[in-house]
């Protein structure tokens, strides 16, 4: 799968896959994904010095992330329609293409270890990754998962709850691990830093939704990084964005990169200034 980088006209400004195949397992039906070719990509920002020059999107998006003082690296990664929502039906599946697909995966091979909402995780039916050694937490309050699916089976998912919240559920294979933080709810600030409990400290973390984690995290100020495809549809109705839930607030990112295909779909990639 290659992008093709193009000098495009721009007025400058900056991996619960979406439909189909994920590298989390088969989180969103669409049959045979991987056989379908996703369409050329051209890069508008930064502008390019050799158009027509091909670049992968493991290229695109698994460059070097800084780990922060006392925590990884956090990226969220979103789909939305031209007017704001993030699903269709109550998923995101019906938002994205092939080469989004293609953009999440690339994603998911960058980072050492994903995040996600307990309700995301039940709607989008994760899977263990692909990615091995790759973690998966599940953050929430209540615990309200099922112990016996192939996420926690196979020990890849693993439970980010408060402190004072309920034990963890018991599947086939014992008590799902867990790690805690915060008194209420999830403290994501606190609980990043001790994800390094589990193993290995993670550099990049990925966080995909839903809205609500996206929030939080927010709230928390561990936004550093926004990885959003713009789907060029109208959708209606009144669905989450990007983040729901959180304070008002003027974070400032710094466009990373811009770029467009023949669907007339976008990827953007805003960072930390």
């Amino acid at each position: 799968m290659n992008f093709r980088v193009g000098n495009s006209a721009f007025i400058p400004g900056l991996p619960a896959v979406r439909p189909g195949w994920h590298p989390a397992g088969p989180v969103r039906p669409r049959p045979a994904l991987l056989e379908c070719h996703h369409r050329d990509v051209r890069v508008l920002v930064p502008a390019s010095s050799g158009s027509g020059d091909p670049v992968t999107p493991d290229e695109l998006y698994g460059v070097a992330r800084p780990r922060l003082d006392g925590r990884p690296w956090v990226g969220l990664c979103m789909i939305a329609s031209l007017d704001g929502t993030t699903v269709v039906d109550g998923r995101s599946g019906g938002l994205g293409n092939p080469t989004d697909v293609a953009v999440l995966g690339a994603l998911r091979r960058a980072a050492d270890m994903i995040i996600v909402g307990a309700a995301t995780v039940r709607t989008e039916r994760y899977g263990a990754p692909r990615k091995p050694g790759q973690r998966i937490g599940v953050v929430t309050s209540t615990a309200d998962i099922d112990p016996d699916t192939e996420l926690f089976t196979s020990g890849a998912g693993f439970l980010i709850l408060p402190e004072d919240g309920p034990r963890a559920p018991r599947g086939a294979g014992g008590p799902v691990e867990t790690i805690r933080a915060g008194q209420g709810r999830v403290d994501l600030a606190a609980a990043l830093a001790r994800l390094g409990e589990l193993g290995e400290s993670p550099t990049f973390v990925q966080a995909e939704g839903g809205s609500h984690l996206n929030g939080s995290l927010l709230d928390a100020g561990c936004v550093d990084e926004l990885n959003l495809t713009w789907s060029p549809v109208l959708a209606g109705g009144d669905g989450p964005r990007v983040t729901s839930g959180g304070h008002a607030t003027m974070t400032r990112l710094r466009l990373a990169h811009l770029a467009t295909d023949d669907d007339s779909y976008v990827y953007g990639r805003w960072v930390r200034s």
